[in-house]
């Protein structure tokens, strides 16, 4: 690990100009290369105190023994330079593009004398027309076959077409009038070339004058009672308009804008793009983006734009770009984007109307592909036990962790504090296993413990003391102590054996709640968090269980007793998977939270009249304007409500004589205050139990 202050440049050095600069490794390699409006302001943040450094920056500068850099004369250049080196060193450190050029294009090779039709990956060629991209190589061929009725263009390779040269006889395609047969000299080079462009034309968006002159010439063949001509035109604008039909309206005719979504977490970032030609969506394509380096949306979207439009120009570039977040300075990207154009490119963040609408669903998408491909990775056999084995490395265990539990506490400003357990076994969710707790503080209170701040540190405490007590519970109630142990202690002392199988389930056969042990509890937070967890265990004398913690900001595990954090590589498999179960645990949290805070908000003294529906509540407070005013009100008043009699209106008044008003409740979506909308009653329950979904007391904690 390399010193930066060893090869820091001297004060001076560095010019105060537009440049790129390349970290390189002891090896020469190129680990990082970067643009500046000013390189002396620029590479000066990189020499600071090691400390204050992001931890991927500080990985960087540590693994980096040089530093070089070029003065440009612009920052426009200084992106054109960017780009070229990170295409040719591919730095370990820079953003790592996947998925670069697989997507297929329709192309047409208008540079050869009989210009073909046919699908198209890979780098672009000069003088050939594209179109696309497309998700699949068969959406292309569909849309072909269709075309190629109207337009018989030719689609067959160079060996197919000197063959039927030679011959004097075309290809099937040209039986069935799908190509004009060019090989055999059925139309000259002009006329088919002719043909390629009308098609070219057509697929770039310009239908609606080539739609009217087919209609026009089928009413005059018509008219001229040539019905069989008309016939095969009436059937050619079928085709076409089929065609049309794949590629749905949604901007003006005119538009021709690419759209690009970015959906991102700490390590990844899954970037969509929708081309719109002539207001239709003509294709769509996208990447996964590893995040090796610090970087803001913003960032990202710029190296989207050098990745979509690096090797571009002309038309291929469209005349608006529209981006969720603009780069910073984003006058250099877009006198770029002009500059590969030949003309004016607008780069913005739509506001309103329909491209507003359109990008919302690009980042659906994104959020899909993002989704999908965390999915395909988490359910590959061979890196779940490769990050199974990292995890085992990295915090010294003796096995390796088949079952992770992991724990996160979620609350709103003190109030309705709750706790999840979920449950990963062979690197998967098993969301059988998953448990809701209500943290229950001093005296079945919900809210924290003091009123100085938020203290997850006692309520991890409470919900890992309980979850193991009742582990203990079930040992204990099986008789399945290690030798040595006293059945009878509540906190037995010593390692607890792994129970037999048939001892995991219940009379009926259901497994019994708590009876698995995890080899590892990751708790989602710091060394306070883990400290707290670790205590738990002692106290309860179980020590064969391992614990950590994964700290969220800085993506660091902390392990009970260490003053440093364990840092895993970004690239690591095992801190992928710790972070899968983190983030679980902390959906699986706050879902809970909200659904008892909105059940708070919804709650009324109402709900404790025996025999009250919800048709005669609303009369109540329809016809008294508020809960404040009903309890006011007499039994007589009360009796003036249709469907009320007199011994419900006693009961309505006696009830809310004893319900005390409580401080008014604020609904945080609305800021609303709430004064006549009563506190609701905790959730009751034998303290230390949790309190799972489906069920007041303990259930199967199904996910809702």
């Amino acid at each position: 690990m390399a010193d930066p202050s060893s090869y820091r440049p001297k004060p001076g050095e560095i010019p105060d100009s537009p440049g790129v600069y390349r970290f390189r490794d002891e090896h020469r390699r190129v680990i990082y290369v970067g643009k500046a409006k000013s390189l002396r302001q620029r590479l000066a943040n990189y020499f600071q105190d090691l400390s204050g450094l992001h931890p991927r920056t500080r990985s960087m500068v540590t693994t980096a023994a040089s530093v070089e850099w070029t003065v440009v004369s612009t920052e426009v250049e200084a992106l054109q330079l960017e780009y070229s080196w990170i295409k040719e060193y591919d730095p370990r450190f820079n953003v790592k593009y996947r998925d670069d050029k697989s997507y297929p294009y329709l192309a047409v090779t208008m540079n050869e004398e009989f210009p073909r039709v046919q699908v198209m990956r890979g780098h672009k060629k000069k003088g050939v027309r594209y179109f696309g991209p497309y998700a699949h190589a068969w959406a292309i061929r569909d849309t072909v076959d269709l075309m190629l009725r109207v337009f018989p263009v030719r689609t067959c390779s160079a060996g197919v077409f000197k063959n039927a040269a030679r011959t004097g006889r075309p290809c099937l395609l040209g039986y069935i009038d799908k190509c004009s047969a060019p090989c055999v000299d059925r139309v000259s080079a002009e006329d088919h070339r002719e043909l390629a462009e009308e098609f070219c034309d057509f697929m770039a968006g310009r239908t609606g004058a080539y739609l009217r002159r087919l209609e026009r010439r089928m009413a005059e063949a018509a008219e001229e009672m040539e019905y069989e001509r008309a016939a095969r035109l009436r059937d050619d604008i079928g085709a076409l308009k089929k065609a049309m039909e794949k590629n749905a309206v949604v901007l003006a005719d005119a538009t021709d804008a690419d759209l690009i979504a970015v959906a991102e977490d700490e390590l990844e970032a899954a970037v969509q793009i929708f081309h719109v030609r002539g207001g239709r969506v003509r294709g769509q394509r996208g990447w996964v983006t590893d995040k090796v380096e610090e970087i803001t949306t913003g960032a990202l979207v710029e190296h989207a734009l050098q990745q979509l439009y690096g090797e571009e120009t002309g038309d291929a570039v469209p005349r608006e770009v529209l981006v969720p977040a603009l780069p910073d300075p984003v006058e250099p990207v877009q006198q770029w984007l002009t500059g590969r154009r030949g003309s004016q490119v607008s780069l913005r963040i739509p506001q309103r109307g329909d491209k507003k609408a359109l990008m919302e669903t690009v980042e659906r998408n994104a959020q899909q592909a993002l989704v999908l491909h965390k999915t395909k990775r988490a359910s590959d056999l061979t890196t779940r036990s490769r990050a199974l084995e990292e995890i085992t490395e990295a915090l010294d265990l003796d096995s390796a962790p088949l079952r992770i539990e992991c724990y996160d506490i979620s609350h709103l400003q003190g109030d309705d504090v709750v706790a999840s357990m979920v449950v990963f076994e062979d690197g998967l969710a098993r969301k059988s296993e998953y448990r809701r707790f209500q943290i229950k503080g001093r005296a079945g209170d919900t809210r924290l413990w003091h009123g100085e701040g938020q203290d997850d540190v006692r309520s991890m405490h409470e919900v890992i003391t309980r979850r193991f007590r009742r582990y203990l519970a079930e040992k204990e109630r099986t008789g399945e102590w290690t030798d040595g142990e006293d059945p009878g202690t509540a906190a037995p002392e010593g390692g607890l054996a792994e129970p037999p199988a048939h001892t995991l389930t219940e009379d009926d056969g259901r497994p019994r709640r708590f009876a698995y042990p995890p080899q590892l509890v990751v708790v989602d937070g710091g060394a306070p968090q883990v400290a707290a967890a670790r205590r738990a265990l002692d106290e309860l004398g179980i020590d064969d269980i391992a614990v950590c913690g994964l700290a969220k900001r800085l993506e660091e595990v902390w392990l009970p007793g260490d003053d440093d954090p364990v840092v895993l590589p970004r690239s690591s498999e095992g801190l992928y998977l710790l972070q899968r179960v983190r983030d679980e645990a902390h959906r699986f949290a706050i879902t809970y939270q909200r659904t008892k805070r909105a059940k708070r908000f919804r709650s009324s003294p109402l709900d404790e009249v025996p025999g009250l529906g919800d048709t005669r509540k609303q009369a109540l407070l329809k016809h008294f304007g508020s809960l404040k005013k009903l309890r006011s009100a007499t039994i007589d008043q009360i009796c003036e409500v249709p469907g009320i009699g007199r011994k419900t209106a006693e009961t309505i008044a006696g009830t809310l004589a004893r319900a005390e008003p409580a401080a008014p409740a604020v609904n945080t979506a609305t800021g609303e205050i709430m004064d006549d909308t009563e506190e609701p009653g905790q959730a009751t329950g034998s303290p230390g139990e949790p309190v799972p979904t489906g069920a007041p007391d303990e259930g199967r904690g199904q996910e809702r």
